[in-house]
This record gives structure tokens, C-alpha cells and sequence, in this order.
């Protein structure tokens, strides 16, 4: 059978269901063309602190007729091939095979439910694609998503180290934050700020980069950081720099930190169905980035499902 030559990722998130359909670049065929992307906000992720974390009934419901509305979305837009896979939530949660077995009575599709391990080597080869980072050798790639935070390390362009850790802005909302709808105490703060220190303390991983540090960071926190500074300065998008001061990120992350969720929700650029957890996700990253001794961060949009395509399209 010939390899298809338009392909579909549909990744089912902790906080969000994102669907990339994409193709071999016409004029660069060892890169990936985006043909169509597409996101759900429906955070199956819910609850993933309970003993044992369990997924919801309505989570799953809701997630199901996600995938179903991407599939359909998929195909439109001339996916020949489609591959879904599912991370941290689905991941841990102990009736995972309950949620496989509806999605495949649903849409006849199998879901893949990848290691941590896995995803962090999807998200690499994702990288990988990002034709602005082809030159570039030394570097941390860290990918924040609702479940978890992967790290990589990259030395002469190979991986040299790789850890996937229980630091997703919801997991680290719903364990740190008592009551989303308020603002932040100040105790909630530094809980966010003391647990993610622990967490990276014990995970191993070493930051021995040399400085100059170069760190990536992939996923929707950057994203809608960058969507508020857009709306902020009046510029499109697209206009915005993908540099993201350390500085700025704490600024936005203790601002929004003071007000209730409805006064997040009022800010432009904060997806609704983001506003519990972006304090905490900003926070995050400005406690990674104190480890990772940067400054900085550059945002890139080549993640786990550019790898997964790369790898369905054998892009190199």
C-alpha cells in the first residue's frame, strides 16, 4: 500500500483535543506543511489529582464527541491516513480502557496512549521540523501541557536526556489552588512555586547546559501568553515576537494571579477555559526557567503532533 501522502494527528490533551492535518512540504519535502489545525478546549483532565485519578463520565463525553468533530474535520481537509493518541490524563487514569473502548465504539478508530517516555520523543522529532531551529544544536525543549511537563535535552542536535513529569497547569492547579474562582492567597502562590521546585529538584534531570542557555518551550501556555501580548499592543498574532521574557511571564502570571476567575476571563487573549490554570502554568514556567539558569524562552509551535506526522509521512 502506498504511504499516504496527507496525513492527521488528533492529540487528546489533559486541558485540550488538538487536531494537525499535514503534508509533505511542495517546495521542501524533507519538511512538514501544515495543511489545517484545529482545538478543542475540552479537558478530559479533569479530576487527575483524585486517588486513584479517574476519568469523569462528562469528561469523557465531552472528549468523545471532540475526537468525533475532528475526525470528520480531518477527512475534510484530505487526511488519507489519521493516528490518535492520548497523554498524561488518559495516561494515568485507572479506567483508561473504558475511554479507549468508547472512542473505538464510536469512531471505529484505536487510540494510542503514549508513554511519557514516548511523548517526549514525539515531541523531539517535532522539533526536529521547526525549519527556524535546523542549524540550531544545543538547547532545552520543554512542552507544558495540562497532565505533565516534558524536558529534553539536545547536545550536537541528539537527545541526551529526556524526563516527563506530573507538572501540567491543571494536575498542578487542582493539587495547589483550593478554589479556582478567587484569587490567588499567597500561600497558593508558593505552593505552586515551592511543589514545582520539588518536583524538578527530584526529578534528575540535569541543567548543565552552558550559557548562554537556549531553552524552547512548546504548547498552549506560550501560546496564549503570546495571544495577551497581541491583544495588548494591538499587533496581529503572527507580529508578536516569539522571544518570551522570563520577566514578563512572571509579571503576567502574579497580575492575573490577583484576580477572580471572571476578571481573568475579561483579559484579552485568555481563553475562558484557561483562565483557572494560567496563573499556575506561568508560574511554572518561570520556576523551569530559574533551573534551567534562562533568561528567556523561544517559543516554537513544532510539537508532539508535528513528530507523530513526521514519523506517519517519514519526514526526516
Amino acid at each position: 500500500m502506498p504511504r499516504p501522502t496527507t496525513v492527521a494527528v488528533i492529540d487528546i490533551g489533559s486541558n485540550s483535543i488538538k487536531l494537525l492535518v499535514a503534508t509533505r512540504d511542495p517546495v521542501a519535502p524533507h519538511h512538514l506543511a501544515a495543511v489545517h489545525q484545529r482545538t478543542e478546549e475540552t479537558r478530559i483532565g479533569t479530576g487527575i489529582t483524585d486517588n486513584p485519578p479517574r476519568l469523569r463520565d462528562d469528561a469523557m463525553d465531552h472528549a468523545l464527541a471532540s475526537v468525533e468533530a475532528l475526525l470528520a474535520d480531518a477527512v475534510a481537509h484530505g487526511a488519507q491516513a489519521i493516528r490518535i493518541v492520548a497523554t498524561s490524563a488518559v495516561r494515568d487514569a485507572v479506567n483508561r480502557d473504558v475511554f479507549i473502548e468508547r472512542l473505538r465504539s464510536a469512531t471505529g478508530h484505536v487510540l494510542t496512549v503514549l508513554s511519557g517516555t514516548e511523548e517526549a520523543q514525539g515531541i523531539g522529532r517535532g522539533i526536529a521540523c521547526d525549519p527556524a531551529l535546523e542549524e540550531t544544536r544545543e538547547f532545552y525543549l520543554f512542552d507544558l501541557g495540562g497532565g505533565s511537563l516534558e524536558m529534553l535535552e539536545f547536545r550536537d542536535g541528539v537527545v541526551r536526556q529526556l524526563a516527563s513529569l506530573p507538572l501540567g497547569c491543571v494536575r498542578v492547579t487542582e493539587r495547589c489552588v483550593a478554589e479556582t474562582a478567587r484569587p490567588l492567597t499567597a500561600g497558593e502562590i508558593e505552593g505552586v512555586r515551592s511543589h514545582v521546585r520539588h518536583v524538578l529538584r527530584e526529578s534528575g534531570f540535569r541543567f548543565d547546559l552552558p550559557s548562554p542557555v537556549l531553552a524552547i518551550v512548546t504548547g498552549g501556555t506560550a501560546t496564549t501568553f503570546r495571544a495577551v501580548e497581541a491583544a495588548a499592543s494591538g499587533k496581529a498574532f503572527a507580529a508578536t515576537s516569539p522571544i518570551l521574557p522570563v520577566a514578563a511571564l512572571n509579571d503576567l502570571g502574579l497580575r492575573l494571579a490577583t484576580l477572580t476567575i471572571d476578571g481573568r476571563r475579561t483579559i484579552p487573549g485568555v481563553p475562558p477555559a484557561r483562565a483557572d490554570v494560567f496563573p499556575a502554568a506561568l508560574m511554572t514556567l518561570v520556576e523551569l526557567a530559574a533551573f534551567a539558569r534562562a533568561t528567556e524562552f523561544r517559543h516554537s509551535f513544532y510539537n508532539l503532533r508535528f513528530g507523530l506526522a513526521a514519523e506517519m509521512l517519514d519526514v526526516k
